[in-house]
């Protein structure tokens, strides 16, 4: 960054500047940075913690690497792909190699099963549980899915631009894309009424709950129907597969950060900011928690929570009802974390993934009814010592904040509090591997409170919970000029692709359509 002379908006001089400043290093804002530095802007990434990363940093502890998020990932091992991850990594000039597998283990009400990714598998699931009618019931759904996909497909991810500006950037597709037009306003709403329409089977429309839940944290009737339209455009192709990041989330981290640096960006850690400075309405740098102040010739990319955000503006800098709308945005439950290090040679029959559901007519997101287990360390050694490996799992959207809100982490209570939440995890697993106790190398459990500690999130959330039956996403544009927003809850679904939307929405923000149309067309996303 270059030192700056004349005095900041606060009246006091900047020590430094920057075309763009981003706010937090998740995947999102990494996302952003690295498509700014690569259309040639000046980019300065500041991150509170120690390690760039969010929700996907690793740590590790006595030989083990441990994940803190994400553990299913897609579309990262091939070419061309859907992937708005996959295609920010192939404009910034990087790559992650990846691990495929083609199933995953469910631990189901119906029993433990064994399910092959794509349609074939799962329809032979079908007819096992539920007969050959439910299957055909199944097969009509993908029928009637199958333009819907295509649909979404048509319009890549990475041309969307906040405001009106995403036809400048397609061109001539631009116009194709009419021809869809009816298709893709089928997508705009939510998931649930497209599936009641078409199935009737219990277990189908369990399932289809189950993946709206797994992606987005609400249930399907609230889950945005072009997430779901995405996700079996996916996973229900002939020859599809899962993919893991070698290294695993960090891995991916570790490639977009080089991307930024590359690039001419800059990051650094350990310097949380205080105040997104504002002057005449436009964003135009930050102030750290320390005083030092940087400027922002262009603008400011906030890669944090509504709820976080409005304590960096002062109360004139935002208008009233935008920074309560903020404050006010609905937010999904906690969850609880569990990681092991296991001893074990022996373990390669089991599958990467398991997915329980304690009961269905509990519902989806009751406390505690759904758990997320991943042993990465099947497909990449290199996570554990030799002979051993390394679990990660979770309860995702379901731990209530209010169970938590009130102790203090190191007390008696809360200790007790979390040995009997995250008791769940011991009885998931007595079903996976009965024998895990006897193998424990080290157990660490975490709480919504150890995700605000570390994430700094508000409430330890799982992510902002927009339901899409109530109208759009809020989207990353702010009444502040020069102020974007990336991350969770701008963009609809929660998990990677929707926040590597958001960052690459948000970074395209400061650049003509011209250049980003062209960047689509170096990377093959566009047709020249």
């Amino acid at each position: 960054m270059t030192a700056v002379n004349g005095s900041n908006p606060s009246t006091a001089a900047a020590a430094s500047t920057a075309d763009l400043v981003v706010v937090g290093s998740g995947l999102g804002g990494l996302c952003a940075a690295a498509l700014a530095a690569r259309h040639g802007l000046e980019v300065l990434v500041l991150e509170a913690h120690d390690r760039p990363g969010g929700a996907a940093h690793g740590f590790e502890r006595r030989g083990f690497a441990f994940e803190s998020g994400p553990s299913l990932w897609s579309g990262l091992g091939s070419w061309p792909s859907t992937n708005p991850l996959a295609q920010v990594l192939r404009a910034i000039g990087e790559s992650v190699p990846v691990h495929q597998y083609h199933d995953w283990g469910l631990l189901l009400p119906e029993g433990q099963l064994r399910v092959g990714v794509g349609l074939e598998p799962f329809l032979a699931v079908v007819r096992d549980l539920r007969g050959a009618a439910a299957a055909e019931e199944w097969t009509r759904f993908m029928a009637v899915l199958q333009p819907l996909c295509a649909a979404a497909r048509s319009l890549p991810l990475l041309a969307l631009r906040p405001g009106l500006g995403t036809a400048a950037v397609l061109g001539g597709k631009g116009l194709a894309l009419l021809g869809q037009a009816g298709r893709l306003g089928q997508l705009g709403g939510a998931f649930g009424p497209l599936a009641r329409r078409h199935l009737r089977d219990p277990f189908l429309l369990h399932w289809v709950e189950l993946l709206c839940f797994l992606i987005s944290g609400l249930g399907m009737e609230q889950t945005s129907a072009a997430a779901m339209a995405t996700l079996f455009g996916e996973w229900f192709e002939p020859g599809a597969a899962l993919d893991y990041p070698i290294g695993g989330s960090p891995a991916v981290v570790a490639a977009l950060v080089r991307g930024l640096e590359r690039h001419g960006g800059a990051l650094r850690t350990r310097s949380p900011v205080a105040e997104i400075l504002v002057a005449e309405g436009r964003a135009c740098g930050v102030r750290l928690a320390g005083g030092e102040l940087i400027a922002a010739r262009r603008g400011v990319i906030a890669n944090l929570s509504p709820w976080d955000l409005p304590a960096l503006l002062k109360a004139a800098a935002a208008p009233a009802r935008w920074r309560q709308r903020l404050e006010a945005t609905p937010a999904c439950a906690s969850f609880l974390h569990w990681h092991l290090g296991l001893r074990g040679d022996d373990l390669a029959h089991l599958p990467i993934h398991h997915v329980w559901v304690g009961d269905w007519q509990r519902g989806i997101g009751a406390e505690r009814n759904m758990v997320v287990l991943s042993m990465p360390s099947l497909l990449d050694p290199s996570l554990a010592p030799a002979g051993q490996h390394v679990l990660h799992g979770y309860t995702p959207a379901n731990e209530p904040w209010e169970l938590w809100k009130n102790l203090e982490p190191g007390t008696a209570a809360y200790d007790q509090l979390r040995r009997e939440r995250c008791a769940v995890f011991h009885h998931v697993f007595d079903g996976v591997l009965p024998d895990w106790r006897e193998r424990v190398v080290i157990e660490l459990q975490g709480t919504p409170l150890t995700h605000r500690r570390y994430l700094r999130v508000h409430q330890g959330s799982y992510g902002p919970a927009w339901p899409a039956d109530r109208g759009p996403f809020p989207g990353g544009i702010t009444p502040i000029q020069g102020l974007v927003l990336c991350g969770a809850g701008v963009f609809p679904g929660i998990g990677v692709p929707p926040v590597a939307v958001s960052g690459a929405m948000a970074a395209h923000h400061f650049v003509a359509a011209r250049q980003h149309r062209q960047l689509l067309q170096e990377c093959g996303i566009l047709a020249g």
